[in-house]
């Protein structure tokens, strides 16, 4: 069943971080339901196809106006019965619409309160709007990631789902195991960039002490090593080497052809732009399957880079099940894995609206009120069968 098994989580409809952090812990167990607009049922013609509906999996919809005071009033009803909340709006946003810490805490003082922002609660910023990229740029992250000649944004990962979604389901399963010693709820400010600024948390500390040169590919873990970063091959594919410590390093020579006395010692700076070029007419001569079979057995830290669609099939994917089907489409299975209570998919994305009646009545609603709340439009049930 999981090991949040028991855990119950109200999460107010957003997108990106909000929805993964979700995710993260309707796949370890915990009961998550989404609160989505009324207006957004029947106005997707895909329905849970928008583009974030695998992170949408696992838990089920219920479609709520929260600006009628009678849908405010069904969220905090859903909150008197909840371990943690989620939310991603701006500052304020929640509080204008009778749904804030406050409020919520007032009916249920053991809550833990999760907030999903970009720039935080408080600070010039605050209300500021921005995405992924943004967060990692102030971080400082973003300009250190990506070739000499300009910054690449790493997908969104960094700052959406590492440093944002990821940051805050760290955050509440921490605030709802201190509930239950103190009794008492809390406020987790989750901010995206205080998220990538803590992944980056090393590269900081190695700039401050003058280890980690301020330049886009002139360290050991930014693609300035040679023993460190990816080689076209001669079919026209990529390969991943990563042999930092020595001896990696020596089989890797080895297994190029070369000796460690015809190059420039492994940390000598100075020699990585020649040590590279070497290196890439190298592998340039081979490929990428040909490379992978003369070095995967090694002890030399290679791999192959797959494509989206190649990293579904690779062997060792398949040997862990790291892809399964849900919804329609393999998607990565839970993680990480627990031995004795493991995490599992359930349900695909749903609909907005798609279990409102059915949800409400489990969450303790009778059938009069739910009829009534649908009369005064506060929520809305999805008549979609697709």
């Amino acid at each position: 069943m999981g090991p949040l098994n028991g855990i119950k989580v109200v999460e107010i409809g957003s997108i990106g971080p909000g929805p993964w952090c979700a995710m993260m812990l309707s796949d370890m167990g915990a009961e998550v339901l989404r609160i989505d607009r009324a207006d957004h049922v029947g106005a997707q013609p895909d329905g849970a196809r928008a583009i974030d509906f695998v992170n949408r999996r696992g838990r089920r919809s219920v479609a709520v106006d929260l600006k009628n005071p009678d849908g405010a009033e069904v969220v905090l009803r859903l909150v008197e019965q909840a371990d943690a909340l989620i939310e991603g709006s701006r500052p304020g946003v929640a509080e204008r619409l009778g749904i804030g810490p406050e409020e919520c805490l007032a009916r249920n003082p053991r809550l833990v309160y999760g907030r999903m922002t970009g720039w935080g609660q408080e600070g010039p910023l605050a209300q500021v709007p921005g995405h992924d990229i943004n967060y990692l740029a102030l971080s400082g992250m973003l300009h250190a990631i990506g070739p000499e000649g300009r910054p690449v944004p790493p997908l969104n990962l960094v700052g959406d789902f590492g440093g944002g979604g990821m940051l805050l389901a760290f955050g509440i399963v921490a605030g709802v195991l201190e509930a239950s010693r103190s009794g008492k709820g809390q406020v987790v400010d989750a901010a995206m960039v205080d998220g990538a600024s803590l992944l980056g948390s090393m590269f900081h500390g190695l700039r401050q002490i003058d280890a980690w040169h301020d330049r886009r590919e002139s360290n050991r873990l930014d693609g300035g090593a040679p023993f460190y970063g990816t080689y076209e091959t001669s079919d026209g594919l990529w390969v991943a080497v990563a042999g930092n410590e020595p001896k990696f390093y020596a089989v890797l020579v080895e297994a190029l052809g070369l000796s460690l006395d015809e190059l420039p010692d492994q940390m000598d700076q100075s020699g990585w732009a020649d040590t590279r070029k070497r290196f890439a007419e190298i592998f340039r001569t081979r490929t990428r399957q040909e490379w992978v079979t003369r070095l995967q057995a090694l002890e030399t830290c290679f791999s192959p880079v797959l494509t989206l669609d190649e990293a579904l099939e690779h062997e060792h994917a398949v040997a862990r099940s790291a892809f399964v089907p849900l919804d329609g489409v393999l998607q990565a299975a839970p993680a990480p894995r627990f031995g004795r209570t493991p995490g599992q998919l359930t349900l695909p994305a749903a609909r907005p609206g798609e279990h409102t009646d059915e949800a409400l009545r489990d969450w303790g609603f009778d059938a009069n009120e739910i009829a009534k709340l649908a009369t005064t439009h506060a929520i809305k049930q999805s008549q979609s069968t697709q």
